[in-house]
């Protein structure tokens, strides 16, 4: 699954960011890649070279039932990379995350994901836990994020 087809492109009719003023607000994320509807399920849909250092150990029973939130988490995390880049900026610039957990208990992996998006200051944070999320059960995270990005004067 190619990141780059999928990230910063809507799955329907909105805008997958829009700027106002010196702010970038970005739509919800999900780990669906737009161009192939394809969910990502856990590390094999994620780069090779990412899996080890997002978490993946090699043994089969951690590996399938951390894989699918490390690996959602990962890509929805590089999904808004890519769009905040895409508007201009870097992660550095993002200032505020709301993520969506379908189970709080995933939090500590998504958070341990986080880290290596933001080894300096973190954004401020708000974390939701809910029922259900589009397009299906296996879809275990959404993540919208503010981005603060000064218009050249």
């Amino acid at each position: 699954m190619s990141l780059e087809e999928g990230a910063g492109k809507p799955l329907a009719h909105y805008a997958a960011w829009r700027r106002a003023g010196d702010f970038i607000f970005l739509s919800g994320i999900i780990p669906v890649n737009p161009q192939s509807g394809t969910i990502v399920r856990g590390f094999k849909d994620i780069p090779v070279e990412v899996r080890q250092l997002v978490g993946e150990t090699g043994e089969f029973s951690t590996d399938a039932r951390q894989g699918p939130i490390l690996a959602q988490s990962w890509y929805v995390l590089e999904s808004i990379r890519h769009t905040v880049q895409q508007a201009g900026g870097q992660m550095s610039d993002v200032i505020k995350l709301v993520q969506y957990f379908r189970n709080l208990d995933h939090f500590p992996c998504y958070s341990r994901v986080r880290k290596l998006f933001y080894d300096g200051q973190p954004p401020v944070s708000t974390v939701v836990q809910v029922s259900e999320m589009l397009p299906s059960a296996e879809v275990l995270i959404e993540v919208e994020a503010t981005a603060w990005l000064p218009l050249p004067p």
